[in-house]
């Protein structure tokens, strides 16, 4: 069953399944925005409600997403057709579209300076766009097979997880110079600043997490995880990070590095993500084809809800609803 794994450099799959967005409920609901490999779409799920509402095609197996609720949009990029788009939020049809010669996979957004960055898996390097219309602006020199991106929360870093390195490339996001190449675990995948602004790599190859000092560029320390893990979150003080053969999520301590738990999820779990209160745990399935919603104080389960086929959600992929507010028309309508 491993072998749905190899789908991400096949032929491209074509479901176009285009379902109807309802209004949102509350100024405050969170959205998970999915993007499913295997069936070559995003689904829209209602956090508030545990429900799909959408299902949007997204041509080119996606993998990469990454929202940006300041910018009332949602990216994706489509490795299979080389293809970042721009949507908006509530997401319809693309905005914009840039075809990216290379290997594009991760995206990550600065909303404050409009601009979006995408890995090129082939060529160790990062392209700099503009958010707006999707203009390339700038190339970034990385390790090889950059996969991950991550920007802090305050702005001041880009990170990028260097796996066939064995290391994250840390940039200052305004002036786009490169600070730190730290050397991290084997095959490190999935990068994310936590809250207090450290820098932490899923490390697939050595079944670690490493944190790193973005300032310094010194290592931290090492966390132990089960096996090849790919993404990590942060809610209520702890790490949450997904562990692909595992089927797992393990939970630790963010601030002594110390494991706290282990908690069992769907098959194949990848993409991971907090809910906008820091109260729920959000994992993407990629062959139970569903996300897992975990409570991130009791550490319980507390949802599962069915997505499009191959559900990946590399990236930041939860956000609050738009702040427009607009309402998304039926797809009869659009």
């Amino acid at each position: 069953m491993r072998s749905k794994r190899n789908s991400a450099n096949s032929g491209i799959l074509v479901a176009v399944v285009l379902g109807t967005l309802s209004v949102p409920g509350s100024a405050f609901a969170d959205y998970a925005y999915i993007t499913n490999q295997s069936s070559s779409d995003l689904s829209v799920i209602d956090l508030d409600r545990l429900v799909e509402v959408g299902r949007i095609p997204v041509p080119g197996q996606p993998a990469g997403i990454a929202v940006a609720p300041a910018l009332d949009a949602v990216f994706t990029v489509s490795p299979e057709s080389k293809m970042l788009r721009r949507y908006g939020m509530p997401a319809a049809t693309p905005e914009a579209e840039q075809r990216l010669d290379g290997g594009p996979i991760g995206v990550a957004v600065d909303e404050q300076r409009g601009r979006v960055f995408v890995s090129d898996w082939y060529n160790a390097r990062v392209w700099v766009i503009a958010a707006e219309g999707l203009d390339a602006l700038d190339v970034l020199s990385t390790g090889s097979a950059p996969a991950g991106l991550a920007l802090s929360l305050d702005g001041r870093w880009l990170a990028t997880a260097d796996r066939d390195a064995n290391q994250v490339s840390i940039f200052d996001a305004e002036t786009l110079k490169l600070r730190h190449r730290v050397t991290v675990g084997l095959r490190p995948f999935g990068v994310t600043f936590s809250p207090d602004g450290r820098l932490f790599s899923a490390d697939v190859g050595s079944n670690t997490v490493t944190a790193v000092d973005p300032v310094s560029g010194r290592v931290l320390g090492h966390v132990a995880t089960r096996e090849r893990p790919y993404a990590v979150a942060f809610a209520s003080g702890r790490g949450f990070v997904t562990n692909q053969y595992d089927d797992s999520v393990s939970v630790f301590d963010a601030q002594s590095l110390a494991s706290v738990a282990v908690i069992d999820t769907g098959e194949y779990p990848e993409g991971i993500d907090t809910s906008a209160d820091g109260r729920r745990i959000i994992v993407a399935n990629w062959f139970s084809n569903s996300l897992t919603v975990i409570d991130s104080e009791s550490l319980e389960i507390i949802g599962e809800i069915t997505t499009g086929d191959g559900p990946r959600a590399f990236g930041r992929f939860v956000s609050t609803a738009p702040a427009s507010g607009k309402a998304q028309k039926p797809a009869t309508e659009q």
